[in-house]
């Protein structure tokens, strides 16, 4: 269970201002959260069906594309056949 405490302790990590006001009502939120995880927690994963998989990706299949030369041709700067973007400092 998640006391006022915490929830002013979870604030202060996650660098946001809880009023004291709010206190009640997100330490009510906090625990309806906990509370929907302990379900969660008691599955049990079963499956009826005796757990077969399925591959449902469909097949890859070659269609045409866009030439390099088409690719570029928008970009503002390139290099040997690739975008060009400034240097991240």
């Amino acid at each position: 269970m998640i006391t006022e405490k915490d929830v002013e302790h979870i604030g202060m990590l996650a660098d946001i201002a809880i009023l004291r006001g709010e206190l009640e009502e997100f330490t009510a939120s906090f625990n309806r959260i906990l509370e929907y995880f302990d379900i969660l927690d008691q599955v049990t994963g079963e499956e009826k069906d005796g757990g077969a998989a399925v591959n449902v990706l469909r097949e890859d299949e070659v269609v045409p594309s866009l030439s390099p030369q088409d690719v570029l041709s928008n970009a503002k700067e390139t290099e040997d056949g690739f975008f060009r973007a400034p240097r991240v400092m």
